[in-house]
């Protein structure tokens, strides 16, 4: 960058110069050259300024006002969405273990219950704003016929975490109602809705799938319902030659993310080999990842942007996952984990981004012994939100979901008690 006392020397006469008789019409000139000398000097400081100021704004990081959201009275609760209207929704452990879907809002908390079973909980970003949220819940029907663990196993606590059947349901002024599975399936998981009453997720079918492993049995595929009454649900395509698959996240546009693969266990790794798009009736695979597993878009905003994570080619069972961002205009990129960490850290999970392209999510070293809550700003490198916390105790162990006004919400944990706690994280200086 050109400096102003390299712009005042090139417009300045040469010293010693002999410039010849001074004359009116010299002065003058010299007086016209002042002036725009003047200006360029004013302009460029100016310039100068502006860059210091940028500069320093870049460095400044966000700081956050957090607070501890009320619990069901056990020792876990987490925050897994955050729409525009500050809702946050999640689930919280009751005294007995048993885990139900929470909904906080102007900082009361609503029990929204189960389908007859133990358990339930809002697992996914549930974006919209037109008070729909939807997620998963044991029913009442006891055992599971076909003895599948389902996706629930891996979503709620012991001891009563499988044995039920599973259906995704939908929640709205108070009432929460089951989702349909596909003909001959038992089994649904929802995991996202849009302002249009459009549900996404995933439920089981008839088919006995070869391609099944562990409990699982039936095939299952990506669904979309068309909220009723009645409640409708669509299949939507797979990539040429899978068989499995389920939808994560929809924008009001009805785009929709999720993933295509095998039967497998129903809880990603194989299920995941390919992380897709689906938009005007068709399937786009997002690219080439390096391992053919856990490859899972997790959230899309309205312009389209993707966030998700992908596997690791040395980790079949997920241990270690990379986080990336996919747009329209720059295809994949990597969104890497902190640097300086002891152990380091090598692990990036990306779980939820807003219109501004802000990605929330989290940064483990190999083990999982240390992982930290962090925020992609516009970077490939997060920073970790427990740097930016002000006085909050807990630490802040995950960031699932992040809203247009910058709010997070995710997991903490009491470094006394170590109770798990669902957080609200709000800019200072925001709504």
């Amino acid at each position: 960058m050109t400096t102003p006392k390299q712009i005042l020397n090139s417009h300045s006469p040469s010293v010693g110069r002999d410039r010849g008789p001074y004359s009116a019409h010299n002065a003058v000139n010299d007086g016209y050259r002042g002036w725009i000398l003047l200006l360029i000097i004013l302009v460029a400081l100016g310039g100068v300024a502006l860059v210091f100021a940028q500069n320093a704004a870049a460095q400044v990081k966000t700081q956050y006002h957090v607070s501890t959201l009320a619990s069901l009275g056990g020792t876990s609760s987490g925050g897994n969405s955050i729409n525009d209207q500050s809702w946050v929704a999640g689930y919280s452990r009751l005294p007995d273990r048993n885990r139900h879907a929470t909904l906080w809002r102007n900082g009361a908390l609503t029990d929204l219950h189960t389908l007859g079973g133990p358990n339930s909980s809002v697992t996914w970003n549930v974006k919209n704003t037109a008070g729909i949220i939807v997620g998963i819940s044991q029913t009442a029907t006891t055992p599971e016929p076909n003895g599948e663990n389902w996706s629930s196993a891996a979503f709620y606590s012991t001891p009563n975490n499988t044995g039920y059947i599973n259906l995704g349901f939908v929640w709205k002024q108070g009432q929460m109602r089951g989702l349909p599975p596909f003909p001959g399936g038992n089994n649904g998981f929802a995991t996202g809705a849009n302002n249009l009453g459009q549900v996404v997720g995933w439920a089981e079918n008839g088919v006995h799938d070869s391609t099944c492993c562990c409990t699982q049995v039936l095939q299952f595929r990506p669904a979309m319902w068309t909220l009723g009454p009645p409640d409708q649900i669509h299949d939507l395509p797979l990539i040429s030659g899978d068989t499995s698959g389920a939808a994560t996240a929809i924008n009001d546009n009805g785009q929709i993310v999720g993933i295509s693969g095998i039967c497998d266990q129903a809880v990603g790794r194989h299920t995941a080999k390919h992380a897709v798009l689906w938009e005007n009736g068709g399937i786009t695979n997002l690219g080439t990842f390096p391992a053919a597993w856990w490859n899972t878009p997790t959230a899309i905003n309205q312009r389209g942007d993707i966030v998700g994570f992908a596997g690791d080619p040395a980790f079949v069972e997920g241990d270690v996952l990379h986080a990336f961002m996919w747009t329209r205009e720059d295809g994949l990129r990597p969104l890497k984990p902190l640097k300086g960490r002891t152990p380091q850290h090598v692990d990036s999970e990306a779980y939820g981004i807003n219109e501004a392209r802000q990605v929330v999510g989290v940064s483990c070293d190999a083990q999982q012994t240390d992982c930290r809550a962090v925020v992609w700003d516009h970077g490939a490198y997060p920073t970790d939100l427990n740097d930016l916390k002000g006085g909050y105790s807990a630490f802040l162990a995950s960031a699932k979901d992040i809203n247009d006004k910058g709010e997070i919400t995710g997991r903490a944990v009491d470094p006394i008690t170590g109770v798990l706690t669902a957080y609200l994280a709000v800019p200072v200086g925001g709504h």
